[in-house]
């Protein structure tokens, strides 16, 4: 089985048009010659037996992937078919008037609410990439939080109508 294994790796490679998949699909023929190995008849070519192992291991998987794209692609169409096109319009007004809001923040508000509300770190973490205390990041984020559900609440805006600007009061001074 050794002295087949270089004609068998051309061969895979051949196959598969690529290295690493030839080298998956030889390392497969020979756990499954060996697997099978009763089935060989003495005194046949070893080397056709296993070329013939190959060739069904790669036709196998080309079918499965085969059938496998096309699942994938059925599952495709029903969910695009499924969609609820009114849902996804009210979650993409909604996104962009978060992201347009929270552009429009104080740049130390913003900066705090992305940290934390976006990069997901924590207080502790903000205060020390920003150099605040812990209380700062939370006055700053409370009031960015407090600010963006108010503007929510109230809807976007008409056609033509400004958006409130966020309250940008520092709180006892602070902030």
């Amino acid at each position: 089985m050794i002295a087949v294994l270089p004609q068998l790796r051309r061969f895979a490679y051949g196959l598969t048009g690529s290295i690493p998949d030839g080298d998956d699909l030889v390392q497969a023929t020979c756990e499954r010659a060996i697997a099978n190995l009763d089935k060989w008849e003495i005194g046949t070519r070893l080397d056709s037996w296993m070329y013939r192992i190959a060739q069904n291991l790669h036709r196998n998987a080309l079918r499965d992937s085969a059938s496998r794209a096309r699942k994938l692609q059925a599952l495709g169409d029903e969910l695009e078919h499924s969609s609820d096109g009114r849902r996804d319009q009210e979650n993409r007004a909604t996104l962009q008037a978060v992201r347009h809001f929270v552009e429009r923040l104080p740049e130390d508000q913003r900066t705090i609410m992305l940290l934390v509300c976006v990069e997901g770190r924590s207080y502790k973490d903000v205060a020390a990439i920003t150099g605040l205390p812990v209380g700062t990041v939370t006055s700053r984020l409370g009031r960015a939080r407090a600010a963006l559900r108010e503007h929510l609440s109230e809807g976007p805006p008409a056609a033509g109508e400004e958006a409130p600007q966020p309250d940008t009061r520092l709180e006892g001074g602070v902030g």
